[in-house]
């Protein structure tokens, strides 16, 4: 590196609109301890902003991508040429990166991945990758925020709105950045992972270079191409939901999904006015496994909602008999203030709620048993989340933390937080896994 302080040499072409978008970036690479160079051969690397309006504008930008590249080889390039199709890329292959107009996170990323800013630890408040409340080796990407459903038992939109989904470009840097920091694994959470970029109309943005549309299919898509776990997280099964089970097929994505099925009875799902009913989920779940015959399929269930007959509770157990799910939470339905289930007629009474929790989760747990006896003898990579007397406990492929099973290593090795073992399976109960290490 050639300073201690990173340089960016800046050219701004066209109108004054353009200006503003040139001023806005500069003061954001100031803000983040960047100088700005005076000349091309000055600096670490060159944001060219241009015109792309009419063909003199289209030119002299051209020619001015190609001074930058000449004289100093390294070049972003933004505003309104790079909105023009593939022009740039097409002309001058090797810039860094291409974005449209009013980019500046767009631009800031591409500087951050080509020109990462110092991270001095006696002056930087906060670690490169931001603060985490999770271990090293984990963390949650949070990609929305709000609900667009009007759920009968739950009041989050009434606390955090309607569906905001995240720009897609920052959700892919937030992740780059964590997984330069160390992370091994990204658990994608939201109130509605699957329903991600509906608010913005699936809104293209740009990120290294590349269009990306703000959709569940195309994040997802990208995310597997990072050196990480990737787990999904509360995805409700709408129909394109099916366009990423190829990539756990293809080992690009953890063959893991977490869906928040509720209950099975038709009439409860009403009452709940839950936005997927039961009516095809058995079908699709045999789909699934027929592309990806390793998928772990994680759920939860409230008994006792209002209304709940036992016709309807033995519905319920019948479909867990059919479904066959690897992971299952199930709570008592309780009164949320706010909700609008609260108001519906024949409540369940209390000692009914815990009988048929009792029931559910015997049920459950006899499938979880014999799904977890089925993997002894495989052999599994493991994520070690702790080690303390108990011994090894670690993660596979099929269990998130907190809410499933461990697989627990009793051997006596050297192991920490963060490390990735090949063991072998030797024992199961109805939730863990007991596992050797393969030397």
């Amino acid at each position: 590196m050639k300073h201690m302080q990173r340089k960016v040499g800046f050219v701004s072409l066209g109108c004054p609109k353009a200006l503003v978008d040139s001023e806005q970036i500069i003061t954001q690479l100031r803000a983040e301890g960047y100088a700005i160079g005076a000349s091309y051969d000055d600096a670490d690397l060159v944001v060219i902003n241009t015109c792309g309006f009419i063909e003199s504008a289209i030119d002299e930008s051209l020619e001015a991508i190609g001074d930058a590249l000449g004289q100093n080889g390294k070049v972003i390039v933004t505003g309104c040429l790079g909105a023009k199709g593939d022009i740039v890329k097409t002309t001058y292959p090797n810039v860094l990166a291409v974005t449209g107009p009013h980019a500046l996170q767009e631009v800031m990323e591409a500087v951050h991945a080509h020109l990462p800013p110092a991270h001095d630890p006696y002056t930087s408040l906060i670690p490169p990758q931001g603060i985490k409340l999770t271990p090293q080796h984990y963390a949650y990407l949070k990609i929305s925020e709000g609900c667009n459903h009007r759920c009968s038992f739950c009041i989050i939109p009434a606390l955090r709105g309607d569906l905001v989904s995240r720009p897609v470009n920052e959700v892919l840097q937030e992740a780059q950045n964590l997984v330069t920091a160390g992370v091994k694994e990204l658990l994608v959470i939201s109130q509605d992972t699957s329903a991600y970029g509906v608010d913005t109309k699936y809104k293209t943005a740009f990120w290294n270079g590349r269009p990306v549309k703000t959709r569940f299919q195309e994040l997802v898509s990208m995310l597997s191409e990072f050196d990480a776990w990737i787990r999904l997280h509360y995805v409700y099964p709408y129909p394109h939901v099916d366009d990423v089970i190829p990539l756990m097929a293809q080992g690009k994505l953890l063959p893991y999904l977490d869906i928040p099925f509720q209950h099975a009875s038709p009439a409860i799902l009403k009452a709940m006015k839950r936005p997927a009913s039961s009516e095809n989920v058995l079908e699709r779940l045999t789909r699934w496994r027929d592309i990806c015959p390793d998928i772990a399929i994680r759920s939860t269930f409230i008994v006792g909602f209002p209304g709940e007959t036992e016709r309807e509770f033995e519905e319920l157990l019948d479909f867990l008999e059919a479904a066959q799910l690897d992971r299952v939470g199930c709570f008592k339905y309780s009164p949320v203030e706010g909700a609008r289930a609260n108001a519906l007629p024949d409540p369940v009474d209390d000692d009914t709620k815990q009988e048929r929790l009792d029931l559910f989760m015997q049920v459950q747990e006899n499938i979880s048993r014999n799904k977890l006896l089925q993997k002894v003898g495989r052999q599994l990579t493991v994520l070690v989340d702790e080690v303390n007397e108990h011994g090894i406990l670690a993660r596979s492929r099929y269990d998130a933390p907190e809410v499933d099973g461990m697989v627990i290593i009793e051997d006596d090795i050297e192991a920490k937080s963060g490390d990735w073992l090949r063991v072998r399976v030797i024992d199961s109960t109805e939730h863990d896994l007991y596992a050797e290490v393969i030397e």
